[in-house]
């Protein structure tokens, strides 16, 4: 890849930490792209955001932002940012403006992963305490990352961050898909969200969109090398 390539930003997910994105980053560095992987804070759709939005916007020349998960919401309101060229959705939401996740989730059945989430508490400003939620370590491998070996998985589970209850309710302010250029990936036997999900909103995104047979939520981990070839594609494509 040239020196003018985009830079990529990887954001990862819900009960994940940017180390998820391992396999990815070394492949996407060995083919001469620079990568930045931020800390997604996990503390509500809007705050996250504004957390990432900043991060891009100090990045010198264009970027390609691709999220996981959860994160696919978040790329969706900071993708705004003006220097981001391209938008890549990983086994992730793409909501609509004024969209909750909890609202696009509903359009279809509901995740195996819903009956294995736990609920924590943590302090908030003003004495106050709010809701986060994780996976169950019994069920983390079932449900997000069987095809990972059992090793990893264990690693995951005890790794994961908690994502703020929230973050579920909370309405994107804008859709950035609406004109960035976009790229998908649906992982086919994803129990953590609903493939269906994924691919309503990749299609109404109108995002180029691939599929992958067998693989898992965590498809990052599973399969670097078909997650970090889409995001050549996009980088290609925006160039």
């Amino acid at each position: 890849m040239s020196s003018a390539s985009p830079t990529v930003v990887l954001v990862h997910g819900a009960f994940a930490d940017a180390a998820s994105w391992l396999g990815v980053i070394d492949d996407l560095q060995r083919s001469g792209l620079s990568v930045v992987a931020v800390a997604n804070p996990l503390r509500g759709l809007a705050a996250d955001a504004a957390y990432v939005a900043s991060r891009v916007a100090q990045l010198s020349g264009p970027v390609v932002l691709v999220g996981h998960s959860y994160a696919g919401a978040v790329i969706t309101v900071a993708g705004t940012a003006g220097n981001v060229v391209g938008l890549v959705y990983v086994a992730a939401y793409a909501p609509e403006e004024g969209e909750s996740l909890d609202a696009l989730q509903d359009r279809f059945a509901p995740s195996a992963l819903a009956d294995h989430l736990q609920r924590w508490t943590y302090p908030v400003g003003g004495g106050g305490t709010a809701t986060e939620l994780s996976v169950a370590a019994e069920a983390f491998s079932e449900m997000v990352a069987g095809d990972v070996s059992p090793v990893v998985a264990r690693v995951l589970a005890t790794t994961q961050r908690p994502l703020a209850a929230s973050a579920f309710t909370e309405k994107p302010a804008t859709a950035a898909w609406r004109t960035k250029p976009s790229w998908a990936l649906v992982a086919g036997a994803d129990r953590a969200i609903n493939p269906e999900v994924v691919r309503f909103g990749a299609a109404r995104a109108g995002a180029t969109t691939v599929e992958l047979d067998g693989a898992s939520h965590a498809v990052a981990v599973s399969r670097p090398t078909a997650v970090a070839e889409l995001i050549r594609e996009a980088v290609r494509g925006t160039s």
